[in-house]
């Protein structure tokens, strides 16, 4: 059913296929039968029916035209694990039940711990960025103050944590999911690339300390998700370092520069920060969700989650307990997510995967240099330090006119025009956005991942569509 109805368009052969067949919502209800009925028995060729309705109608995420998000088309190889381990239906809390899965895991994370210079570190799969980032903040917290993990916050001062404000929101939402207060969820000035000023943090740090309050931890960011800034981690690791602070770096998108062989230096200090949390399914392509935590701290991580759970984790088991990694988590049952990822490792080797970066960022270059020699295009800035280009249009009809604020007004507007055209002809799909912080409207942001394997072609072909969207408006 998948191929029958091109549910992948992963061959170039295919790109003409559109994206998504895009219905409102109201229609969309009509055109599937979404009831659920106590009595209810339908036939196989109706429930194949009803597959096909909903591939058809969903959005086609491996086209080789779908840069809407900051992940896209699948490595095979991950989308083949991903069908293994939900055939064999296991949960990763304990060796019992998960062995080869478990023995998968602590190896992508002893390796990743050597890449990243933490030598004997440990880490755990989440369940994505939001909750991978959430782990640190949690860890932070019981290093400083373990008592909370019996005793509850009651009566500690407010604890405060530190992130950009080009960072990502689920800082926000650790804040308020961990008892601290979006309050207590400080922003950080950035310069004019995104990346976080170490000298407003140190004062805000300060500021904190004499309203009363307790700074916690900072999140650094390695690829922001609209702008892809890699902030810088030697300096704010050597803050962190002075007031005595946990720092995290968020690199659920700029973690796949770990693999890289050019730019491997965008991550420089990484070694020096106590956790940091990356997204595979995002640049290299493993299918979602893929979100290894990762903690310099070999023994924090049980020690801050752990609880004496005696139907599950018997410490008398007649095998190796330390491979029950159930007890780390804040979950229960939890997905084999480490397999399509070690079986991409497998078939390519990390390597391949560090070549395929260097190609996804040397595309962008090449993106942002086609534009630069073409006119109507504008880039919000004049370089970006990872795979997203972020950029306006001006049509040919808002050309030689006075700038002011209208003209501006009408071109933020041009962005989501062109964006409906994309979705509704199918023949594109690109993500835009605002930067609300700095009174910018909306623009393009085109992300490269490492597949497709982009050609310079389809670069053309990338501008010629912008351009033919946008002066149709």
């Amino acid at each position: 059913m998948l191929v029958d109805e091109k549910a992948f368009c992963a061959d170039p052969q295919e790109w003409h296929e559109k994206i998504v067949d895009f219905v409102q919502p109201d229609e969309l209800k009509k055109l599937i039968d979404l009831k659920i009925e106590e009595n209810q028995n339908y036939t196989l060729e109706e429930i194949q029916k009803i597959c096909q309705q909903v591939i058809h109608y969903s959005v086609k995420t491996s086209h080789g035209r779908f840069h809407n998000q900051l992940f896209g088309q699948m490595d095979p190889y991950g989308l083949a694990g991903s069908w293994i381990t939900e055939a064999l239906n296991t949960s990763a809390y304990t060796f019992e039940v998960a062995p080869v899965f478990s023995l998968i895991e602590t190896e992508i994370v002893r390796k990743v711990c050597e890449l990243c210079g933490y030598g004997q570190g440990d880490g755990i799969f989440s369940p994505g960025g939001s909750i991978s980032n959430m782990y640190g903040v949690v860890l932070a917290r019981y290093r400083q103050f373990p008592e909370i993990k019996s005793k509850g916050m009651f009566g500690i001062p407010p604890l405060v944590i530190f992130t950009s404000e080009e960072s990502h929101y689920s800082f926000k939402k650790a804040a308020h999911w961990l008892g601290f207060g979006v309050d207590n969820c400080v922003m950080v000035k950035t310069n004019d690339r995104g990346q976080m000023l170490p000298e407003d943090l140190e004062l805000k740090i300060l500021e904190a300390k004499a309203h009363g309050k307790v700074p916690l931890f900072v999140n650094a960011t390695a690829g922001t998700t609209v702008l892809g800034a890699f902030d810088d981690f030697n300096r704010i690791a050597d803050v962190c370092q002075r007031h005595e602070l946990w720092m995290h770096v968020d690199a659920c998108l700029g973690g796949s520069a770990l693999l890289s062989y050019k730019n491997r230096h965008l991550l420089k200090g990484l070694e020096k920060s106590d956790s940091f949390s990356w997204n595979p399914h995002k640049s290299l392509g493993a299918p979602l969700q893929c979100a290894p935590f990762l903690t310099r701290h070999a023994e924090l991580l049980p020690q801050a989650n752990s609880t004496a759970v005696h139907y599950l984790f018997q410490q008398d088991k007649f095998y190796d307990v330390s491979y029950d990694t159930g007890n780390k988590s804040i979950q229960c049952g939890r997905k084999i997510d480490a397999f399509k990822f070690w079986i991409m490792l497998k078939a390519r080797g990390y390597g391949s995967f560090g070549r395929l970066v260097d190609h996804a960022l040397d595309m962008s270059k090449l993106f942002m240099e086609k534009m630069k020699r073409r006119q109507g295009y504008r880039l919000v800035m004049e370089d970006f330090q990872y795979t997203n280009v972020c950029f306006w249009y001006v049509p040919q009809s808002m050309r030689n006119q006075k700038e002011d604020e209208k003209w501006w007004q009408k071109l933020y507007e041009v962005v989501p025009k062109v964006k409906e055209l994309m979705i509704r002809q199918g023949t594109l799909m690109m993500g835009y956005s605002p930067l609300q912080y700095r009174n910018i409207g909306n623009f393009f942001r085109m992300v490269f991942t490492c597949f497709p394997v982009m050609q310079e072609a389809e670069l053309d072909f990338i501008l010629d569509e912008i351009e033919r969207l946008a002066d149709s408006c």
